[in-house]
């Protein structure tokens, strides 16, 4: 039996070289002491996986080696990457961890139990040698007594999927990332609620942690609808903004030209008068496609359970002295 480890088969080491040519032209380069890329990833259904190079049509789950091998070749091109949708069975992300080596490290939640929880865990990625852990571990919990709208009877007000708060260190710079995966519901008045407790929560906490210079992004799957409706006026309310860069970029592999989804995001405060504003120097952010080089005969829906059916976004930032 072949392990995540193996040198993959000719014809698909070719395809995996060709699949690491395509992702070095799509993201920044690495930088010593100069950038720091942070990024998010909504890996659909990240759980189990059969453990053969390619899965066969009576195989399941159909994420196979191969899928993880391209997984691994697209988070390694991150220092920090929040995933959503990593799932109570951690064989994918076992191997994944396996793959990207022993100067990458992991840090997550348990999984959300009850239905909306839908088995999943929050979880970052991190490559140990330019990004550390600073201390700060966190799930986000409501104030039972507080002021929030969280739609009545949503784990007695609680997030259907807590978001994580982890901080992390790199050139000298403190920064802490929170995620999320905001809860689809039955339509969009479903979310509302749980956007806008999630932004006041993080202006409240990020003055908090303002005092200790720490800078706060929050990052992961928002399921906004696009710009100007009330998802993203609820999420931008008490003054978050997302990266400029990806203001166009599509989010999901079912995205149409001109009808982009806002799903996921990542943002921060910009604005002095409403909370922390960021001191880490912005520089770009994209997405990554990936489905040009990896369909070959899948239709988009096969594609979306042995890969994901979200694109990871990314953003640079400077560390630069």
């Amino acid at each position: 039996m072949p392990t995540i480890t193996d040198p993959p088969p000719g014809p698909l080491s070719q395809k995996l070289a060709e699949i690491g040519t395509a992702i070095e032209a799509g993201f920044p380069a690495k930088e010593l002491d100069r950038n720091l890329l942070i990024g998010t990833w909504n890996l659909r259904a990240f759980g189990g996986l059969t453990d053969k190079w390619r899965a066969e049509e009576k195989d399941s789950p159909k994420r196979d080696l191969f899928d993880v091998l391209c997984i691994a070749e697209i988070v390694s091109r991150f220092d920090v990457i929040a995933i959503q949708e990593v799932r109570g069975d951690l064989r994918a992300l076992r191997h994944l961890l396996k793959k990207l080596g022993p100067d990458w490290g992991v840090i997550m939640t348990d999984v959300t139990q009850g239905p909306e929880g839908n088995d999943e865990r929050m979880a970052f990625i991190f490559d140990t040698r330019r990004v550390k852990p600073s201390g700060l571990a966190a799930e986000l919990v409501v104030w039972i007594e507080s002021d929030g709208d969280i739609r009545s009877g949503a784990l007695d007000r609680q997030f259907a999927r807590t978001p994580y708060a982890v901080s992390f260190l790199s050139a000298g710079r403190t920064f802490t990332l929170v995620t999320l995966h905001v809860v689809y519901g039955k339509n969009a008045g479903d979310r509302v609620g749980e956007l806008r407790e999630i932004a006041r929560w993080l202006a409240r906490w990020a003055e908090q942690e303002e005092d200790w210079k720490h800078n706060v992004i929050a990052l992961g799957d928002f399921n906004i609808d696009r710009r100007g409706d009330p998802l993203y006026d609820a999420f931008t309310a008490t003054g978050l903004e997302p990266a400029p860069g990806l203001n166009d970029v599509p989010r999901t592999i079912f995205d149409r030209p001109g009808k982009s989804s806002f799903y996921d995001q990542i943002a921060w405060f910009t604005e002095p008068g409403k909370g922390p504003v960021l001191d880490l120097a912005y520089s770009a952010a994209g997405s990554f496609d990936f489905v040009p080089h990896l369909l070959e005969g899948l239709t988009t829906s096969q594609l979306s359970w042995k890969i994901s059916d979200h694109y990871p976004l990314w953003t640079e930032f400077s560390v630069r002295p």
